[in-house]
């Protein structure tokens, strides 16, 4: 696995720039569709899943960026279901006090460029209420600690599956380990889910190791079935002997009404 890694995922520089360009651009979506969202509430616009969706996508698309499927915009019991994909038909209202979930991913069309691919969650009202605030913090603390077991390759060999040990014990001694239901990160390259080491020791035991010039996800999420769920990414490129976040790190859950 190691060696297929080598020949199929590895950066060379031009590949990196590509995955930063893309990266600010999806940081920009963000912005973008968290400030339809709260010009749209406060002005009482209809909203949904969908055409927050449609927005997006036309202005990933503007930017240059071409992806595999659209991004997902979720709210409520959608954000509960990781696999949630919004259509023209079915789609949520987007109503004040939500929880909001975006998980958008992309890359320049040219042979080579490398995907980006990130979820920030944001809540739709004033003030964000104790249980929501609660779970997002056990699942950037989550995150970090996925990070964290990341960055000691500079002093030995990772393999995918630690990383997703120390994001999921987080989880569960928060309790919520049955509402963690994916693998914590997934090989990137030019495709959005590529052929290198995947942090998951819950579909698969993977005991590839964190490559140099390798990238990868981390994204652990919390789902409680029909009520409401969170995830945060955040890409993580390997760099010789350093694991380097490629683009910001959410830090709070923003209330896009206060």
């Amino acid at each position: 696995g190691d060696l297929v890694a080598r020949f199929e995922v590895t950066l060379n520089e031009k590949q990196k720039e590509s995955h930063l360009k893309a990266m600010d651009i999806l940081h920009n979506t963000v912005d973008l569709a968290w400030e339809k969202v709260r010009l749209g509430l406060k002005n009482g616009h209809a909203l949904t899943e969908y055409s927050i969706q449609r927005e997006m996508v036309k202005f990933m698309e503007s930017g240059g960026l071409i992806m595999d499927s659209p991004p997902i915009v979720a709210v409520n019991a959608h954000a509960a279901d990781p696999h949630y994909e919004p259509g023209p038909e079915g789609s949520t209202s987007i109503e004040p006090g939500q929880v909001l979930l975006t998980d958008l991913w992309g890359r320049f069309p040219e042979q080579g460029a490398v995907y980006a691919d990130i979820t920030w969650c944001a809540w739709t009202g004033e003030s964000v209420p104790d249980e929501p605030k609660n779970i997002f913090d056990i699942v950037m603390k989550a995150r970090d600690a996925g990070i964290s077991k990341a960055e000691e390759v500079a002093g030995r060999d990772v393999q995918g599956w630690e990383v997703d040990q120390a994001t999921r014990k987080v989880i569960a001694d928060a309790g919520y380990g049955d509402y963690f239901i994916h693998r914590t990160g997934h090989s990137i390259h030019g495709d959005v889910h590529a052929n290198g080491a995947n942090m998951d020791d819950y579909e698969t035991h993977d005991h590839r190791r964190l490559l140099p010039d390798t990238l990868f996800s981390v994204e652990p999420g919390i789902y409680l079935p029909g009520r409401i769920g969170f995830r945060s990414e955040v890409d993580v490129m390997i760099e010789a002997d350093k694991a380097v976040v490629t683009g910001r790190r959410q830090t709070e859950l923003p209330a896009l009404l206060a």
